[in-house]
C-alpha cells in the first residue's frame, strides 16, 4: 500500500464515521505519524512505507480509529496552538479554543495598559506583579499572560480543583520554560488563597448550563472533562462564587477578566455590578458574540 492509498484509507474511515473535516484530520494524523509535510508527501505519495515505517503505519490506523470514535484530534496529537504557544493537552483538560484567545487578548491589552501607567520601576522592585488564573485547565490563559507580559515580569499562579488538570499545566510550564514565572496551586476557586491578593484575576470557568451538555458535539460531550463544562442549571454558578469572593483577593484597582457564554453577557455583568465591581464591560469575540466580561475591584 502506498502512502497515498494509506492516507485515502484513513480519509474513508473518518468520512464514514461522519467526522467533521475528515480529510483534514486524516492528513494531520498522517503527518504526525510519519513526520511528513505536504511537500515530502507529494514527492513520495506513490511509494510504499519502508519496513522501518511499519510502526508508523500501524499507529496511523490506530489513531484514525480513535478519531472515528470522536476522540478530539488535539487529544490524539497531544497538542493545540494557543496564542502562539504550543500547549500540551490530554483527556483531563479542555482543548484550548479560539474563543478563549479573546479572553487572553483582552487581559493582555488591559494589563499592558495598566502596567504602563501604574508600574514604575520602584514598584516592580518593591513587590512582584501577581496574576491568578482560576480554573486554569491546561494553563493556556495564564501561560499566555506570562509570555505576553514578560517585560512586566508577572508571577502567575495557575489554579484548578483537578489534580489531573494541574499535572497538565505543570507539564506546559516545563515545556515552555516558565518555571521561574509560573506555579500551580490546587484549589476550589479561592479556598487555598486566604489572605492573598492579586493584581489581576482571570478565569474561564465552567459555564455551560447542565441541561445543554447533552446537546454538545460528541468530541466535547463524551471526551472532555465534565467538571470543566458544567456550570450548574443556569450556567452562572461559578460567576456568582467568583463575584462573591474576588474583591477580597484583588489589590486596590485590581482587574477581573472572565470568559462567558455567548448569551451570558448581561447576566454576568449584573452579577458583578451587584457585587460592587466597577467599570464592568462586555467584550465580543471575532464572531461578534459576547465572550468576555471585564471589571475593576469595588472601592
Amino acid at each position: 500500500m502506498t502512502y497515498r492509498e494509506l492516507l485515502q484509507e484513513g480519509e474513508r474511515v473518518l468520512l464514514e464515521a461522519e467526522v467533521p473535516e475528515s480529510r483534514l484530520d486524516a492528513w494531520y494524523l498522517f503527518s504526525h505519524c510519519f513526520s511528513m509535510d505536504r511537500a515530502a508527501y507529494f514527492l513520495r505519495m506513490e511509494t510504499e512505507p519502508s519496513e522501518e515505517e511499519a510502526g508508523a503505519a500501524g499507529r496511523f490506523r490506530r489513531l484514525v480509529g480513535q478519531r472515528a470514535e470522536r476522540i478530539p484530534l488535539q487529544q490524539l496529537l497531544k497538542n493545540q496552538e494557543f496564542m502562539g504557544l504550543s500547549i500540551f493537552v490530554n483527556e483531563h483538560v479542555l482543548v484550548p479554543r479560539q474563543d478563549t484567545e479573546t479572553l487572553a487578548e483582552t487581559a493582555l491589552a488591559g494589563e499592558r495598559a495598566w502596567a504602563e501607567k501604574a508600574l514604575p520601576a520602584e514598584e516592580k522592585e518593591r513587590r512582584p506583579y501577581r496574576i491568578l488564573d482560576l480554573c486554569t485547565g491546561s494553563g493556556c490563559v495564564g501561560l499566555s499572560l506570562a509570555a505576553g507580559l514578560e517585560k512586566e515580569g508577572p508571577k502567575v499562579v495557575l489554579s484548578d480543583v483537578s489534580p489531573e488538570a494541574l499535572r497538565v499545566a505543570e507539564e506546559n510550564i516545563r515545556r515552555l520554560g516558565m518555571e521561574k514565572r509560573c506555579r500551580t496551586v490546587e484549589s476550589d476557586l479561592f479556598d487555598a488563597f486566604s489572605g492573598r491578593q492579586f493584581d489581576c484575576i482571570v478565569s474561564n470557568p465552567p459555564y455551560i448550563p447542565s441541561g445543554e451538555i447533552k446537546t454538545l458535539m460528541p468530541e466535547v460531550r463524551d471526551h472532555e472533562p465534565g467538571i470543566a463544562l458544567d456550570g450548574s442549571p443556569d450556567g452562572l454558578a461559578f460567576y456568582r462564587r467568583i463575584a462573591d469572593k474576588a474583591a477580597e483577593h484583588l489589590t486596590p484597582d485590581g482587574r477581573l477578566f472572565l470568559e462567558i457564554g455567548w448569551d451570558q453577557g448581561r447576566a454576568v455583568s449584573e452579577i458583578l455590578r451587584s457585587a460592587g465591581f466597577r467599570f464592568v464591560e462586555v467584550v465580543r469575540d471575532l464572531a461578534g458574540n459576547d465572550r468576555v466580561v471585564k471589571a475593576v475591584r469595588p472601592e
